[in-house]
């Protein structure tokens, strides 16, 4: 069996959309499932010219072959799946677990109404936390409750299992980011749940040890959207200098940019269990690396800083982005295999 996680090791948008249709398309995985909060958090995969940005939908969606689940863990809004169902060609591919957590728009007016999500935390206003605090509750409805999620229904675990007993490969997709983790992130300033590696494969309900190998996907120049401490951030002046400008996938923020933050680092790959780690935005550290798949290739000052960032992760560093597209990349898994 091969069961592997993949997570966020900054503060959300560290390319792990990319990261995991890469692997996807490499590993041929049978299911990809996908943890985390909800609909709050969007991935960006670019194939060729064409991007796209999901928020409910696995980001491995684009290796056609893989079954497309959502773990019990994960809150569903019932119209963005189906938006992006229809929109993503991925009908007959996508799967809820029963138990999940229903997104309504109650939740989203509260969350949307609340001074304190809305105005202080910088939530993004899709109704997940109202949605978690009323699952803690036990008065949330949950997937199976839901008529017109009728069709996507499954025991994802159930499924999952019966894969990795068949010694077929699953991969686990987080959402979020490490520093963001209601439990290890800067709070308040965090989601309504963990997000670590652990959470995600209980999101699915794998337990530990089905688990082969924990990536941790770290950014060259890690980014926050919203608000809460950021102590690397650089001034918007230096960064719009660097040319280096984003914008949330979801609420279409501008991000905050900061430079590589080794200690925190070195922590989020403690508390995820990280066996191996990616590195995304090599191409910003040196532009000449831009596009490279070939590790030899990449310059002096690129290669320096993967080094360092080794040493602060305490993992070998086998997957480094090159580019936006899917193809740029470096993988190196085969030589730590």
């Amino acid at each position: 069996m091969s069961c592997t996680i993949i997570v966020g090791g900054f503060f959300g948008d560290e390319g792990k959309g990319k990261v995991v249709a890469h692997i996807a398309h490499k590993d041929k995985p049978v299911i990809i499932s996908r943890g985390g909060v909800g609909p709050n958090a969007g991935h960006t995969v670019q194939v060729g010219n064409k991007e796209y940005g999901v928020r409910m939908v696995p980001s491995g969606f684009v290796y056609k072959d893989a079954k497309l689940c959502i773990g019990s863990g994960v809150l569903v809004d019932p119209r963005v799946l189906k938006h992006e169902v229809e929109s993503l060609g991925v009908k007959g591919r996508v799967f809820v677990d029963f138990r999940c957590g229903v997104i309504t728009e109650d939740h989203i007016s509260r969350d949307k109404g609340s001074t304190h999500l809305a105005k202080k935390i910088g939530s993004t206003g899709s109704g997940c936390g109202p949605a978690n605090a009323d699952r803690v509750m036990r008065l949330s409805p949950q997937a199976k409750d839901i008529p017109e999620l009728a069709e996507y229904l499954l025991d994802v675990p159930k499924a999952i299992d019966g894969a990795l007993k068949k010694e077929e490969v699953v991969l686990l997709e987080g959402t979020q980011g490490f520093g963001i983790s209601l439990y290890y992130g800067t709070y308040p300033f965090v989601t309504s749940k963990d997000t670590s590696a652990s959470q995600i494969a209980a999101d699915n309900g794998v337990g530990p040890t089905k688990i082969d190998d924990v990536i941790v996907v770290f950014k060259a120049y890690p980014t926050r959207v919203g608000e809460g401490p950021f102590f690397t951030e650089m001034s918007a002046e230096k960064s719009d200098a660097m040319g280096i400008q984003e914008f949330g996938t979801v609420t279409h923020r501008k991000r905050r940019i900061g430079s590589w933050d080794g200690e925190m680092a070195k922590y989020s790959a403690m508390i995820n269990g990280c066996t191996k780690a990616a590195i995304t935005g090599i191409d910003r550290i040196d532009k000449a690396c831009f596009g490279l798949t070939e590790f030899g290739k990449l310059s002096k000052k690129a290669k320096d800083f993967v080094k360092n960032a080794e040493n602060d992760i305490g993992c070998p560093v086998v997957l480094i982005s090159t580019g936006p597209e899917l193809s740029q990349i470096i993988d190196l898994r085969d030589e730590y295999s």
